[in-house]
């Protein structure tokens, strides 16, 4: 495979975003999970994932029954304390995953990307109402990530910029 976004130090790649619309989107079988770039005044807020150890952006699985944009708002609730976050789609991502916990065999993964904006919060006051500590366990604003140099999950620092 030659035609793609990104390969990560794991092996797995990021091959495409599409604008389907969100309600064509909702209906694709395929759809594994929800991922959303979290702005905070004009810097991106990620998460220090305890198990990769390394910062991500926020999301997980879809459960059985949810539609995508009940999977992103329960996690905005569980990973960022906000209930009933406005949240902006974005479109399909595909990944071409490398085993891992989810699954001993490489797969195809489809997850959709949404975008959302918090004005007027402290990276401290957010982190104050997280729910789910148990995979989440700091919050950090991505320009002091860089300066620090800690390590950053590389698809998804190049999500980040399909919100401005």
């Amino acid at each position: 495979m030659t035609d793609y976004i990104l390969k990560d130090w794991d092996g797995n790649i990021f091959i495409s975003i599409s604008d389907d619309n969100e309600n064509s989107a909702a209906q694709n079988e395929q759809l594994t999970h929800c991922l959303a770039v979290v702005k905070v005044g004009e810097d991106y807020l990620l998460g220090w994932n305890k198990w990769r150890n390394r910062w991500e952006i926020f999301g997980g699985c879809i459960d059985k029954g949810e539609t995508p944009r009940e999977c992103i708002t329960r996690e905005c609730y569980e990973e960022l304390g906000i209930d009933g976050a406005n949240t902006e789609y974005l479109g399909v991502m595909k990944f071409l995953m490398m085993p891992d916990y989810f699954s001993s065999d490489e797969r195809i993964e489809y997850g959709c990307l949404y975008g959302l904006k918090l004005e007027n919060l402290s990276v401290e006051e957010i982190y104050k109402h997280i729910k789910d500590r148990d995979e989440i366990v700091r919050l950090a604003l991505y320009k002091d990530i860089k300066q620090k140099q800690e390590p950053i999950a590389q698809i998804d620092e190049k999500l980040l910029e399909y919100y401005v």
